[in-house]
């Protein structure tokens, strides 16, 4: 089901998640993007792959023991658990003759259990049976994470890796450096519980939208050799019909320069969509930035920056950089704090527990020398590159896959 489309039928494995059989295709058009249909029948390779992403991953930090806790041998179960539902799209499953309806059991009208959530963070079972009705069991990503409702609003609460466990305090300073450049983007805080940092963020998939990930696009697509993986995105996106991915894409690029974002995979940004009419909405503010600074570098590595790659189109950030058209709309004027922003942030109460006053100097300095480069090159002071060649093939991220953390 697509909200209340009718999209296909299917046979499940309740065991495994896996979709065994499609049947009677109803709504070619309601089908996730990049799932091609052949002679009428939508391809079941390419749609389990899709399935199978919404569910946890195998290497999210403590899902092992999450899953030895709710007596279950792997996480695309739970899919199955919780009809597929999600609070990132409006896709799901409906037992044939059960008389299901989205508005009836959807999670952005109504409440749901906080059970699965609290064993993916380390809670002992509950005496009583787990209630599996929640977004929890469709939440992708390594990193620990769980759903919540406070105060009435759809929250994604985050943590970070060991040992520094600085992914929290990065959401928000890239947030700070995104509210200075005037780039659209999810504003995050941070929590802590039992000791330990969380980022917190709002949900910003409301019950008429969802977010598309940049992935799926991709799919909509064959990709040909002698294209570059960056102009294969831009040619789906003019496909599709989503408008200015260029300027979208020249801010996205040139923040994840500034904080040295490592992990900008094709899953962590992407276009909103209206789930009934399909309208392209534009694209998603910017979220998921903490897998930058040096999050798991010592000093010196953060100070030579030799070690630092990048995704989603290329594999180092002087290369991603070029690809960068336009840098006329920054007013570095409204960069001048950063660097004191940065040390503030991570030397406050419990950060600099984890982080360390070495390691804040080093990420402080490091950044201050990408914003004075930025600034160079946007003045012409700078050495000249070879240019933006969205043609180019060198230096193309060939696996984009999401890092994975001890």
């Amino acid at each position: 089901m697509h909200k209340h489309t009718r999209v296909l039928s299917m046979e499940l494995d309740s065991a495994t998640g896996l979709i065994r059989k499609t049947d009677v295709l109803y709504s070619a058009e309601h089908l996730p993007p990049g799932i091609p249909v052949r002679h009428g029948t939508a391809d079941r390779g390419l749609l389990n792959e899709w399935w199978t992403d919404r569910s946890i991953p195998a290497s999210r930090s403590g899902i092992r023991e999450a899953l030895e806790t709710m007596g279950l041998s792997n996480t695309g179960a739970l899919l199955v658990r919780c009809y597929g539902l999600s609070l990132s799209d409006q896709y799901w499953i409906c037992p044939e003759d059960s008389g299901l309806t989205w508005d009836r059991i959807n999670f952005f009208d109504h409440d749901f259990s906080d059970d699965i959530g609290d064993v993916l963070f380390g809670a002992e079972k509950k005496a009583d049976r787990l209630d599996f009705s929640s977004p929890d069991n469709t939440s992708d990503g390594n990193l620990k994470k769980r759903w919540k409702i406070l105060d009435g609003t759809r929250c994604l609460v985050k943590g970070g890796s060991n040992p520094f466990r600085q992914q929290p305090f990065n959401e928000v300073i890239a947030s700070e450096i995104m509210t200075r450049l005037d780039i659209p983007h999810i504003p995050y805080t941070v929590t802590w519980s039992k000791g330990a940092p969380y980022s917190v963020c709002e949900n910003f998939v409301t019950r008429d939208t969802e977010l598309i990930p940049a992935w799926r696009i991709l799919r909509t697509q064959k990709k040909n050799n002698s294209v570059s993986v960056y102009q294969h995105f831009i040619n789906c996106c003019e496909t599709l019909g989503i408008n200015d991915p260029v300027p979208f894409l020249d801010r996205m690029l040139t923040v994840d320069y500034i904080i040295a974002n490592e992990d900008r995979h094709f899953n962590n940004f992407g276009v909103l969509r209206d789930a009934e009419t399909l309208r392209w909405l534009g694209f998603a503010p910017i979220y998921d930035s903490g897998s930058s600074l040096g999050y798991d570098k010592m000093p010196a590595q953060i100070r030579s920056g030799k070690e630092v790659v990048c995704k989603p189109f290329k594999n180092h950030h002087e290369e991603q950089l070029r690809l960068v058209s336009d840098l006329s709309w920054i007013d570095f004027d409204r960069l001048t704090d950063v660097p004191d922003l940065i040390t503030d942030i991570l030397s406050a109460d419990g950060a600099d527990e984890y982080v360390g006053k070495d390691r804040i100097s080093a990420i402080s300095d490091s950044v201050a020398r990408r914003i004075q480069k930025l600034a160079a090159m946007s003045s012409g002071t700078a050495p000249a590159q070879a240019g933006p060649d969205p043609a180019s093939t060198s230096d193309d991220v060939e696996t984009n896959i999401a890092a994975k953390y001890n």
